[in-house]
């Protein structure tokens, strides 16, 4: 197999197990400062961060995640604002992204200088060579791009009374998606695992794939 072709099946390689680990889960990273109080009957109400979002239906979809959430950790619903002894903050959002460029071998041809892997003549197998990579004519390297997206929630819970904050967290992750309505979701669930968490570590969490229907 000529050397550039051997490049091709190792990227490519890669590529696959690139894809395969995103398959396995959602990586996010999240970082929590708390004192929340154990639960005993304290109930919370959840508003939106962003005044635009109050009252949308895409908000009310995210803070429905996060009431199940609060529910199962011991807490409960509040009847009304005012009668509310947590308020909860949910903010969230995505980047306009960033473009990367990568660049694998070609099998086609045009000039390349750098290092490339070669036979010697002399005997053995040599791991690199600076100089003139030709071993058929010259080969052009194919470059191709793709956008990588920042995503994120905030997650803020303070006393009603005074004001006082008791957990604030944050998760975000690198995807090549911007759809929030596939993101907040898992992001939601990154900042509820081990929640509240210990305060100020910031640890990276996989948030497994849902089972295949079927």
């Amino acid at each position: 197999m000529p050397v550039p072709n051997k490049l091709l099946a190792l990227a490519a390689s890669v590529a696959l197990l690139a894809l395969s680990a995103c398959a396995t889960g959602f990586p996010a990273q999240v970082a929590r400062f708390q004192a929340m109080p154990a639960p005993q009957g304290q109930s919370f109400v959840i508003q939106a961060a962003d005044p635009r979002d109050r009252g949308g239906l895409e908000f009310s979809q995210y803070a429905e995640l996060v009431r199940r959430h609060l529910v199962a950790e011991g807490y409960r619903e509040a009847a009304s604002p005012q009668s509310a002894t947590l308020v909860v903050s949910l903010g969230y959002g995505v980047d306009n992204g960033q473009t990367k460029i990568v660049s694998y071998p070609s099998a086609g041809f045009g000039p390349r200088f750098g290092y490339w892997p070669y036979y010697s003549r002399f005997g053995g197998y040599r791991p690199f060579y600076y100089g003139w990579h030709d071993p058929f004519g010259w080969d052009y390297p194919d470059i191709r791009s793709y956008t990588v997206y920042t995503s994120y929630l905030d997650l803020d819970i303070r006393r009603a009374a005074d004001g006082q904050s008791v957990f604030e967290g944050r998760a975000k992750a690198h995807s090549q998606s911007d759809e929030l309505p596939k993101l907040v979701p898992n992001l939601v669930e990154a900042i509820f695992t081990g929640f509240p968490g210990r305060s100020g570590e910031v640890v990276k969490i996989t948030v497994p794939p849902p089972p295949r229907a079927g």
